[in-house]
């Protein structure tokens, strides 16, 4: 089957069904942040390294994390009694986002972050869609993360480390306060060992959507 080729000015994307085995949906179209919201909220994500055509994903099964089933192992509850890090949320999205960039991470030659991607997360960032977590040690940014916010639902997109445990810090913070606010479930996209660690699984395309 032919993968489906968007259009650069219509915004419309293929039922995620549609996708290949593999997950990947379609190629082409643009980083407006409009295209990239309507994306994530039909369960779409862009995920490509420089040098490849812009490619949208829509994976089966789905990891997902679900806030009530977050896993804090008894190191990490050491840590955070410790209290070395300090949290704040929204006070550095640009450095977060271009921290994850640089993360060097196994089996690509490049980051995903792309320059065009991290333009369209710091416009739907202005615009409230986006929001990041950042973890400080003695006043120097050393972990975060970042993601689309879709109201119950959060997409996060990348985190990074440069301190142990500080991504970890970010992620149970960033849960706390997501079930404050009653949010369903936290979008991890594809599976890694250290998010699984941590109480994410995989479900259903169909259940996600």
């Amino acid at each position: 089957m032919p993968i489906y080729q968007l259009h650069p000015n219509i915004l419309q994307f293929p039922s995620p069904n549609e996708a290949e085995p593999s997950g990947l949906l379609a190629v082409g179209g643009d980083l407006s942040s409009d295209r990239i919201l309507m994306a994530y909220q039909q369960g779409i994500f862009p995920w490509y390294e420089e040098g490849q055509p812009l490619l949208w994903w829509s994976p089966d099964p789905r990891m997902v994390l679900f806030p009530n089933q977050l896993k804090i192992s008894k190191s990490m509850r050491t840590v955070l009694r410790k209290k070395q890090f300090e949290v704040t949320f929204n006070k550095a999205f640009d450095r977060v986002v271009e921290a994850c960039a640089k993360v060097k991470r196994f089996g690509q030659n490049g980051t995903w972050i792309t320059p065009g991607l991290m333009e369209v997360y710091l416009i739907l960032h202005t615009q409230g869609h986006a929001h990041s977590v950042e973890v400080w040690e003695e006043g120097s940014l050393v972990g975060g993360l970042y993601g689309i916010d879709l109201g119950t639902v959060f997409c996060g997109e990348s985190m990074f480390s440069k301190s142990s445990n500080a991504s970890k810090v970010a992620l149970i913070y960033l849960v706390k306060e997501l079930k404050k606010n009653k949010y369903e479930l936290i979008d991890c996209q594809v599976p890694t060992q250290h998010l699984a660690s941590m109480g994410a699984e995989p479900i259903s395309r169909t259940e996600f959507l």
